[in-house]
């Protein structure tokens, strides 16, 4: 049996919230608390960092479990839908009890990142 995805482990979880937002929708603002972590299920979200930067995510991709598992519980991006979005929201204390069941979603988590920077290398938005 092949081992679900971050996107399946969170639809799975009874306590995730399947939402979804028109074009132009805010999901979450920088500098507010960071609470909830965000799957994409459908569509295009732009992730804008404090410079301006736009990282583009995609179907399947989570987006703001950084903010929730490490930083000062604020938001450092905000993210906003390019396209009409479908997600699945889970709260901070429901994401880190599934790390905690699921410790191979960490490692999935990374490999997601490490896609991430590999992009943004190749298209030479990432600076050293």
């Amino acid at each position: 049996m092949p081992a679900l995805t971050p996107l399946e482990l969170m639809a799975a979880h009874h306590h995730s919230e399947q939402l979804t937002f028109p074009t132009g929708a805010r999901l979450f603002q920088r500098g507010h608390h960071a609470d909830a972590i965000y799957a994409i299920c459908r569509g295009l979200v732009d992730v804008i960092d404090e410079s301006g930067t736009v990282v583009l995510s995609r179907q399947g991709e989570l987006i703001s479990y950084q903010d929730i598992l490490w930083r000062d519980g604020r938001y450092r991006t905000e993210a906003v839908a390019r396209t009409p979005v479908e997600v699945l929201r889970l709260d901070r204390l429901s994401f880190l009890n599934l790390l905690h069941n699921h410790p191979t979603l960490a490692v999935k988590l990374l490999g997601q990142q490490h896609d991430r920077l590999r992009e943004q290398r190749a298209n030479g938005t990432l600076c050293y």
